[in-house]
């Protein structure tokens, strides 16, 4: 026992990666052999892309993370298997992708494995939606993923590191705190302010890769459907925007980022525009 117990205190970062995975096992076993659900995301092909997609999380990650930058770019391929496989392959590939950069590379980065198992499942979710068809509402499923993140990436955030992290996005925490706000309101506005950013340019970086795969290529993963663009209307496009921008300054005004006035104005501009789009979409005209 005592042999065990040293094992654990010398490797503790290992024991627990090791753990994250024996439960996903046992789980994915009890779900599919003792429920009705059924995971059809899961083919010859997307075992194969799995493992490409960790590659491009984790070589871009580790430069971001190398250069400080405050973004992170480091779930473009968690998103890209999300879109074309389904939700618990994009899952499964978020959580392994930090498994295996915490254990390889980056300490630091296997914390965040919760953060990616949802970010591919938000993602995939997404996707089986629609919202990845027309690249105006990839905005919109970049920012639902975003504020999937952030709420989820705040605790680990304060109750792991103190609410200062190795990523360069740590100055605004850092900042924010010295302004007087505690610091869950300053992790989760951090996360707030650099996840939207970070989760719509990795949602339309993740988007053109799939446009440039060959069409009878795509065709052979289990939801290629989820991936095929269709043309975007006048009316789709502000509408799209619209609700985006309705989205951002709501759960600005939540974080105490924006001052009351303002989100209400704000509100109600977008209000107007977005009642104003629909009713041109059925053809009303004002005079």
């Amino acid at each position: 026992m005592s042999k065990i117990i040293d094992l654990i205190q010398a490797n503790p970062t290992v024991i627990v990666a090791l753990s994250v995975v024996l439960v996903i096992i046992i789980a994915w076993f009890v779900i599919t052999k003792f429920t009705k659900i059924k995971f059809n995301d899961f083919n010859t092909l997307t075992w194969a892309l799995i493992p490409v997609a960790i590659a491009i999380n984790i070589a871009i990650g580790q430069i971001v993370v190398t250069l400080k930058l405050p973004v992170y770019l480091d779930s473009i391929g968690t998103v890209l298997v999300a879109v074309i496989c389904g939700p618990w392959a994009g899952a499964v590939t978020g959580t392994l992708s930090n498994v295996i950069w915490g254990l390889t590379l980056d300490p630091n980065a296997f914390p965040w494995w919760p953060v990616a198992f949802f970010i591919g499942f938000v993602a995939g979710w997404c996707a089986k939606f629609g919202l990845f068809k027309r690249w105006s509402r990839i905005a919109v499923a970049g920012f639902l993923v975003a504020l999937t993140a952030a709420i989820v990436s705040t605790p680990i955030g304060v109750f792991i590191y103190g609410g200062i992290t190795a990523s360069g996005s740590s100055f605004i925490t850092a900042y924010l705190l010295q302004t007087g706000q505690g610091v869950w309101q300053a992790v989760f506005s951090t996360n707030f302010l650099v996840e939207p950013v970070d989760k719509i340019s990795t949602a339309f970086l993740a988007a053109i890769i799939i446009q440039g795969l060959p069409k009878r290529y795509l065709a052979r993963f289990p939801q290629p459907e989820n991936g095929q663009m269709e043309s975007d209307s006048y009316a789709t496009i502000v509408a799209d925007i619209s609700i985006v921008a309705l989205i951002v300054v709501f759960a600005a005004y939540l974080s105490g980022i924006m001052p009351y006035e303002l989100a209400i104005l704000l509100l109600a501009a977008e209000m107007v525009i977005i009642v104003s789009t629909i009713l041109r979409t059925f053809g009303y005209t004002p005079k």
